[in-house]
């Protein structure tokens, strides 16, 4: 896996590009994204309660979506946002925000890439409301590629 933030003066906020090989084909990894049934077997952050990843997807551009889940301490969380650019397999683009603080969006773009036999997925977030946010999304998507390798293993 590879890590890159903003570069010094490039923007007043910062982003996140975090890069990643699966072992699996494209439209695999897609469907990992884009089918409520797989993302809930693969998505939230290690201390999540078994059982309560919730997605509701409307995976086309102007389509929203909604995931939640609870932690092992029963704190709920949600996040959710609008897709701006559905390309099958190789392209989601999608506002980012949070329940508890939907004023701080971000926008996410995941890109699919066919390397071999498996996929270069790459993360790019932009906008996030500081550095603090960043570091923890950066450590949130960490776990989550790591789930994910799992998943589509």
């Amino acid at each position: 896996m590879s890590i890159s933030t903003a570069k010094p003066g490039a923007a007043a906020r910062p982003g996140l590009t975090l890069t990643r090989r699966f072992r699996a084909r494209p439209e695999k990894i897609y469907a990992a994204w884009t089918e409520p049934e797989s993302l809930v077997q693969w998505f939230g952050p290690a201390n999540v309660k078994p059982g309560s990843v919730r997605a509701e997807l409307d995976v086309r551009a102007g389509g929203r979506y909604r995931i939640s889940f609870s932690g092992n301490d029963g704190e709920y969380h949600e996040v959710g946002g609008v897709y701006r650019e559905v390309v099958p397999n190789e392209r989601l683009v999608f506002s980012w925000a949070w329940h508890s603080t939907p004023e701080r969006e971000s926008l996410v773009t995941v890109s699919l890439r066919q390397d071999g036999a498996g996929t270069l997925l790459s993360l790019h977030y932009e906008q996030f409301a500081d550095e603090t946010a960043r570091d923890n999304h950066e450590r949130g998507w960490t776990e989550l590629f790591a789930k994910l390798e799992n998943f589509v293993a």
